[in-house]
């Protein structure tokens, strides 16, 4: 889990394999969430916020190359 400020330093490439695994892992964890072994709930949460918060960064990095 990322902050904002790690991630603005990956380069495009790095940004989505991180999106890819953060993706994975999410996945994941809501399995194991609906076959009511999950540890920690919360992780649910911070990983949509770290999914949400690479888009934007993709999103203003296209923004920014339209400029």
């Amino acid at each position: 889990m990322s902050k904002a400020k790690e991630l603005r330093e990956m380069n495009d490439e790095q940004l989505t394999a991180e999106l890819n695994q953060t993706q994975q892992e999410l996945f994941r964890l809501r399995f194991q969430a609906s076959t009511e072994k999950l540890d920690a709930p919360s992780n649910l949460t911070k990983l949509r916020r770290t999914i949400a918060r690479i888009k934007t960064l993709q999103h203003e990095r296209r923004l920014a190359g339209v400029e």
